[in-house]
């Protein structure tokens, strides 16, 4: 399973040099005025994570593959977007195809870096492309609930089911506030909800982009998102675009070396990944043995079956049991073979939830 978040945010905050940072590529076109970035592009991210390469080494694994993720760099908005102002249609269209929205706000100072409002004020650059989201939203829904209303009061069950998930989100809309909040707790009114494919709807990881000498503690534009970001039940990582765009042509070694002479333990790519799968609610298993050890991501609460079907349908499909090893058990013993002695090695069902870290062998018959 892969997902695709989309950055965005006003022209010139930093979203091309993050997107070149994060991928290691220069396929954005980072430039120092609006609208550089007119196709959206697509970077897929290696996902790192210390355990994989632990599983690896102790099975001496010839081949480690790491789980990705996509980021989708995705033009700048400006104010009337949703109107179709600054190729605003095409740019909401990209927006509509991602999983979640990773929002760049630009949080610091530079003279040489113009603004399109000439002034740096993150909230109110936050406050403009949700206005433009929630805008394209309420002129889709106040077509679409009416419709289903007119249909329901025929006898449309269907059409009685949408409107009725729908009008929620319609009047939070009206109200200035993100449909997001009218997300139902029901799956089934969840799935058409989201069948309804809505921008406020999408999970929002703030990305404060701060100058170097704050990436490690942030600054006073920095702690005015992490208030907006908690009033709203959301997240917010604090990143410099200028350190990740240096870090691209180091090293490993250097990488870290430079990293704590900046007062900084990981990455921004670290941060944004882990915010990322709390925003989405992923976890990560493995597979292991002496030809590769590989990671894969399941959605939280996935089960077994399930898991299976990420490395392939016929898996899903034929599964009889998952042998399974916590990923503690799996390191503290050594190895499959040494868990299994210890009796650490547990036969799963159909029902077993997948939980982070397991080491996962499954049994099938196709």
């Amino acid at each position: 399973m892969g997902f695709r978040c989309g950055i965005v945010g006003l022209p010139n905050v930093g979203k091309s040099t993050l997107f070149n940072a994060l991928t290691e590529t220069q396929a954005a076109q980072a430039a120092n005025y609006p609208f550089c970035t007119i196709e959206p592009n697509v970077g897929q991210v290696a996902v790192p994570d210390a355990r994989l390469d632990e599983v690896a080494r102790i099975a001496g694994s010839a081949k480690i593959i790491p789980t990705q993720l996509a980021f989708v760099d995705i033009a700048g908005l400006v104010k009337g977007a949703s109107k179709g102002e600054g190729l605003g249609n095409q740019f909401l269209g990209n927006i509509r195809e991602v999983d979640a929205i990773v929002h760049v706000l630009r949080c610091f100072e530079d003279d040489d870096i113009q603004h399109v409002a000439n002034k740096v004020d993150p909230i109110a650059d936050a406050e403009v492309v949700e206005t433009e989201l929630m805008l394209a939203d309420l002129d889709s829904l106040e077509k679409r609930v009416p419709a289903a209303q007119k249909k329901a009061a025929q006898g449309d069950k269907e059409a009685k089911q949408i409107a009725t998930v729908l009008l929620p989100a319609l009047e939070l809309l009206r109200d200035g506030k993100p449909a997001r909040l009218a997300m139902p707790t029901d799956e089934e009114d969840r799935r058409v909800f989201n069948q309804a494919q809505l921008l406020t709807a999408k999970p929002v990881l703030y990305v404060c982009n701060v100058e170097e000498e704050s990436a490690a503690n942030g600054n006073a534009f920095s702690a005015r998102v992490f208030e907006k970001a908690k009033s709203e039940g959301a997240n917010a990582v604090i990143v410099s675009a200028a350190i990740e765009s240096e870090l691209v042509d180091m090293e490993p070694e250097d990488r870290m070396v430079f990293l704590e002479e900046m007062g900084l333990h990981e990455t921004g790519l670290a941060r944004i990944i882990r915010a990322g799968y709390d925003l989405l609610h992923l976890i990560t298993f493995f597979t292991v043995g002496p030809k590769e050890a590989r990671a894969w991501t399941v959605h939280r609460g996935a089960k077994a079956p399930q898991a299976a079907g990420e490395i392939h349908s016929d898996f899903e499909k034929g599964f009889i049991r998952a042998e399974t090893i916590a990923y503690d058990d799996y390191v503290a013993l050594g190895g499959e073979t040494a868990a299994k002695d210890a009796g650490k090695l547990r036969q799963e069902g159909k029902e077993y939830v997948v939980q982070d870290g397991d080491v996962l062998h499954f049994r099938f018959n196709v």
